[in-house]
Formats: structure tokens, C-alpha cells, sequence
């Protein structure tokens, strides 16, 4: 059996982890963005697809390319983070299962129907993207996911012009940085057990 993680971390992970809508001067280097994706990576997805394809926006012309397809609301949050993340998902995805799920070689004919190969697309880059959060929190990294944006504006700006793109979509965007407690709202209320898990 594996230890339990002890209280700092779960607090860090969960507990006292806020979304943050400052971020400090700190800056990240790259390195740590790039050790956040080596730990996201290894969560697990249906037949191991792994959907999730993330641009890291840090400068400042890419910057100014993803302000105007912000909310007015958020903007200012993403301009202040050292790095953004569009975390998206390639609905192409089974191009890359031979590589990834190599036992199987028919693996690829799961997902021939186009609902099913989108929603699965869809599913399981999520799950990435809240890997990816969970992998910066435990790298000491704050975040500030949001869905405040145009969606179909940022598929354009950043994904049109490559092949290699053409399939991918935008799921949501999370601000990655040092978090400052100014701006922090209070903690709203979660659900209890009782009103959101039944037992049977």
C-alpha cells in the first residue's frame, strides 16, 4: 500500500489551493513548465490517446495575439501571468495511437465514429488539463483556469496556420505563475457528501 500524502501537501494540492487572478513579478523559467508537462503527461487517458496539446504563451507577441480573444474580465488576469496555457485537444488524436498504444494495432478503429473520437477527445483533454494544474500545484505554481474567451478566435489566431494544428480545438485556458493573494475572493462553498454521492 502507498503512504498517504501528508497535510502540506494535500494542502497544497486541494485544500488551501486558490484560484488566483494576480500573479507576483516571479518569474518561471521554462524548465519548471516544461518538468509541469513531464508530470501532467503521465495521468492516465482512454487507451492511453493522451488528446490534450497546450500552447505556452509567455511573450509578449504572443501575448498581444491572445488579449483580444479574452473576455474583457480576464484579460488582464492572463497579461499579469508569466505563462498561459491554452489547453486544447487534437481531435486527430488516433494519428498518434500507434505510438502510443502499440499492442494494439487496431486500436485506431475504437474511434471511427466522429462522435465518439470527439467526445473522447474532448473527455480526456480535460482530464489533461486538470493534470496539468495538479502537476503545477505540486511544483509550488499557482493557477487561474478560465473559460472566458473566444474559442473559435483563438482556434484561428493559433491553430490555423499549421497543419499539424489544423485538428486541434481550444478546451479552456489556465494562467500559470506565483500566485498574490491580492484579488484573492473568499472561498466559496462546496457541496457535502450527501448532496452530491450516493452509495449503493
Amino acid at each position: 500500500m502507498k503512504p498517504k500524502l501528508n497535510t502540506d501537501a494535500l494542502n497544497q494540492l486541494f485544500t488551501e489551493a486558490r484560484t488566483h487572478n494576480q500573479f507576483t513579478d516571479e518569474s518561471v523559467p521554462e524548465a519548471l513548465i516544461r518538468q509541469t508537462y513531464d508530470l501532467m503527461k503521465m495521468g492516465p487517458t482512454s487507451s492511453n490517446c493522451s488528446p490534450a496539446r497546450i500552447i505556452f504563451v509567455t511573450s509578449e507577441e504572443g501575448k498581444a495575439r491572445l488579449s483580444p480573444h479574452l473576455f474583457p474580465g480576464n484579460r488582464e488576469k492572463s497579461m499579469s501571468a508569466p505563462w498561459v496555457a491554452i489547453i486544447a485537444h487534437d481531435l486527430d488524436f488516433v494519428s498518434k495511437l500507434g505510438e502510443l498504444f502499440p499492442h494494439n494495432p487496431d486500436v485506431a478503429n475504437w474511434f471511427a465514429d466522429p462522435m465518439v473520437k470527439a467526445e473522447t477527445a474532448f473527455r480526456n483533454g480535460t482530464l489533461q488539463g486538470a493534470y496539468l494544474m495538479m502537476a503545477a500545484r505540486a511544483l509550488g505554481l499557482s493557477c487561474g483556469p478560465m473559460s472566458g474567451f473566444d474559442r473559435a478566435g483563438v482556434d484561428k489566431e493559433f491553430f490555423s496556420d499549421s497543419d499539424d494544428k489544423e485538428n486541434w480545438t481550444a478546451n479552456f485556458i489556465c494562467n500559470i505563475g506565483y500566485g498574490s493573494d491580492d484579488g484573492l475572493f473568499p472561498r466559496l462553498p462546496r457541496l457535502d457528501f450527501e448532496d452530491a454521492c450516493e452509495i449503493v
